[in-house]
Parts: structure tokens; C-alpha cells; sequence
């Protein structure tokens, strides 16, 4: 059964705008981004990231932090039921929202959004299944670099994965993202599903419980 309470923003490291912006020596020139549209018109680093038919019935956005484990569980025993019967089938187009909540996990979801769109899916995942490795019980400089090893077999070099890190622009363009999803949706934990914006789900689900969600959303 899945764990009752989801894994949320206070509860681990909690992220916030000023403790991450006293960690970067660099703020943005002309201040933050606003606006979704205009951020990914500026940046293809930040347009949505999905799979699936865009023209499917039912739209599920999955807001999750890398270093949730719950989200890390969802993805290992639910997400490859829901991507074998639900996407690949045509019936949902399944939209990851990056929410991060601490330090690391925004470190691992922008060296994410800085691959290929194609490579984000199997990165993230990846990442999920082997949080233990690197997200717990390490210092920011360790998990920096197991990251930078995956990342590495992504495809990344060295350079650009440096380039990534230091990024205050991308950096403060997710933290962006995340207090709009905050603002607008109440969002505090993760992982948060929306369905077609009809039903908003702050728990991890069974693949029973998502599909019926999905067959509510479709209806």
C-alpha cells in the first residue's frame, strides 16, 4: 500500500528562494523570468517535458523532486504500468513538472532539463531508481559528482555539465515554476498529480487507483 502522507517541502531540507540565492555569488541581470510562455520562448531548456499524444483525452501532470521516495517508489513500481497501458495506448499524455525540494534534487533536474528533451524521461528515471546512491547521506559535493556520472552516460560532457550547475538563469527559471505551482495550485508535497485539471492528487497511488482517475478525467 502506498505511504498515506506525501513527501513534502518542509520535511527535507526544505528550498527555498533565499537560502538558494544566497548559495549562488550571481543573481540574474534584469531579474528573474516570468511568465511560462516567455521563459520557454527564451529558453528550450524549459518547455515541457512529456511523453505520450498530446491530443490523448486525459492530461496528467506529475509534480515530483528527485530526492522524494516516495516519488522514487511511485516511478519503480507504478509508472511502468501507467506507460505500458495508459501512454503507449494513446489514452494520457503525461507531463512531468520539476519540484524540487531541496538542493540536490534541483541540482539533478537541471542538469535533466539541460539534455536533449528525448533524454530527460530516462535520465529522471534513472535517477529515481538509484536515489539511494546518490541523493541520502552524502555532501553536496558527493552527490554533485554521482550525478555528473550519470549524467555523463546520458551523453553530457564534463563542460557543459559544469556550465549547468552554475546556471543562476535556469537555476531561478525552476524556482520560478515552483512558486507558481505553489501560488496556483496549492502545491506543498510530492508527488501532486492533476488530472485534466478536473482532480488534483497529493499522495502516492497504486496503479488502480491512477487508472480510475484517468477514467474519471476521460469522462
Amino acid at each position: 500500500m502506498p505511504h498515506p502522507c506525501p513527501h513534502r517541502r518542509v520535511t527535507l531540507r526544505p528550498i527555498t528562494r533565499r537560502t538558494l540565492l544566497a548559495l549562488t555569488p550571481t543573481l540574474m541581470a534584469g531579474g528573474l523570468l516570468s511568465g511560462r510562455a516567455m521563459a520557454q520562448a527564451a529558453d528550450p531548456r524549459l518547455s515541457i517535458r512529456a511523453v505520450g499524444n498530446p491530443a490523448a483525452k486525459v492530461h496528467v501532470e506529475e509534480f515530483f523532486s528527485l530526492t522524494c521516495t516516495h516519488c522514487a517508489r511511485f516511478a519503480a513500481e507504478v509508472f511502468p504500468e501507467v506507460r505500458s497501458k495508459l501512454i503507449d495506448t494513446g489514452k494520457v499524455y503525461y507531463i512531468f513538472r520539476d519540484f524540487p525540494l531541496d538542493q540536490i534534487a534541483l541540482t539533478g533536474c537541471m542538469v535533466a532539463r539541460a539534455l536533449a528533451p528525448e533524454r530527460y524521461e530516462p535520465f529522471v528515471l534513472a535517477l529515481l531508481s538509484s536515489q539511494d546512491r546518490w541523493a541520502f547521506g552524502k555532501e553536496p559535493a558527493e552527490s554533485e559528482a554521482e550525478i555528473q556520472k550519470m549524467a555523463a552516460l546520458a551523453g553530457m560532457s564534463s563542460d557543459l555539465f559544469q556550465q549547468t550547475v552554475h546556471d543562476d538563469k535556469l537555476r531561478h527559471a525552476i524556482m520560478d515554476e515552483e512558486d507558481r505551482a505553489q501560488a496556483q495550485y496549492k502545491i506543498d508535497g510530492t508527488p501532486t498529480f492533476r488530472f485534466n485539471d478536473k482532480e488534483q492528487v497529493a499522495q502516492e497511488l497504486t496503479y488502480e487507483q491512477f487508472a480510475q482517475k484517468v477514467e474519471a478525467a476521460a469522462r
